[in-house]
């Protein structure tokens, strides 16, 4: 069987960093996109020594024009066809409704929603020409539930759920399966310097929801949207 061909969004750390070693211990060929150039190469590195190959794509998943060319740069790696996408860059913030500015909602929907819309539509091409073709969107247990200081990052994420399961029916008839995955509080770096009271220990860890991720692929039809169990004694 032929490698999979991965394009994995916010791959530079946390979750995406973590599948991107998951699918390249299996042989992939992972695409990993990101911001900051330097973590990406750090990335690429592991895939290969995990047992991959990998390619750094530099996006930032707001910019329309960035996006373009690092989806050209994937499909050049790959050859063409993408089999899976995994919409993963996101931010996180917690910030009250009457200290909310626009700027802050702009950026938390436009990072965690529409840069999915973006990378998605620029990638359909290759995801019609790719195998065992998935597009798995990492929402959020806040794409089902309301938390304190949480207006624009749930209703990103419940966008992103929305999206999912309207864009599941669009592409249906391609071939084309849409799985939506909700990771609990996860350990990574977005908890970072982030107020509340966070108790990180009983946080899942990015690699218990990289395996969550990883499953999606070889799921049925019948999963569309996979929750990701809380760790064991949480």
């Amino acid at each position: 069987m032929a490698p999979l061909r991965v394009l994995i969004t916010g791959g530079g750390r946390g979750i995406g960093r973590a599948a991107a070693l998951r699918f390249a211990k299996e042989g992939a060929h992972v695409v990993v996109a990101a911001r900051t150039s330097g973590e990406l190469d750090d990335v690429v590195a592991e895939i290969e020594a995990a047992g991959g190959k990998g390619l750094a794509a530099q996006m930032n998943v707001t910019d329309l024009g960035s996006v373009e060319a690092a989806v050209w740069r994937a499909t050049e790696f790959t050859e063409g066809p993408i089999d899976v996408l995994v919409n993963n860059a996101g931010v996180f913030d917690v910030v009250p409704f009457d200290k909310m500015g626009h700027k802050a909602w702009s950026k938390m929907i436009d990072v965690n929603l529409t840069g999915a819309y973006y990378v998605t539509q620029e990638s359909l091409g290759a995801l019609e020409d790719g195998e065992r073709t998935v597009v798995i969107n990492v929402a959020s247990g806040a794409a089902k539930q309301g938390f304190p200081g949480n207006t624009a990052y749930c209703a990103s994420k419940y966008g992103l759920k929305g999206f999912g399961d309207a864009l599941r029916i669009d592409l249906a008839e391609k071939g084309i399966r849409v799985v939506t995955v909700y990771p609990r509080g996860t350990d990574t770096a977005i908890f970072d310097g982030v107020p509340g009271d966070w108790d990180r220990s009983k946080m899942n860890t990015a690699e218990e929801v990289a395996e969550v991720i990883f499953s999606a692929v070889s799921a049925g039809d019948e999963v569309t949207d996979i929750d990701v169990p809380p760790p064991a004694g949480a």
